[in-house]
């Protein structure tokens, strides 16, 4: 089974494509103002896996994308998705 990850910056979105069936990231970007500071802020918003996929790690690995990409990138990270927070609890 392929699980390829495809960033779609213009849909802000990271998927996965098996066959019809699609695991979704969604994130939202936005300016964080400080007063020292103006920072760019990721706040992941939304994790999805049709049911015909769960149980393969899917969400997991697309959240580990995503966390990987937003850091590599200088992003303040956020997270209004349960499933996000976990993995952000963790660090």
């Amino acid at each position: 089974m392929s699980e390829n990850i495809t960033h779609l910056p213009d849909e802000q979105q990271f998927v996965i494509n098996i066959g019809t069936a699609q695991a979704v990231l969604t994130y939202e970007l936005s300016t964080s103002n400080t007063a020292l500071n103006s920072q760019g802020l990721c706040n992941f918003s939304h994790t999805f896996v049709p049911k015909e996929l769960r149980g393969k790690g899917l969400a997991e690995k697309l959240v580990r994308h995503g966390l990987s990409w937003a850091k590599s990138q200088g992003l303040e990270i956020d997270a209004s998705c349960w499933y996000v927070q976990k993995f952000l609890s963790k660090t």
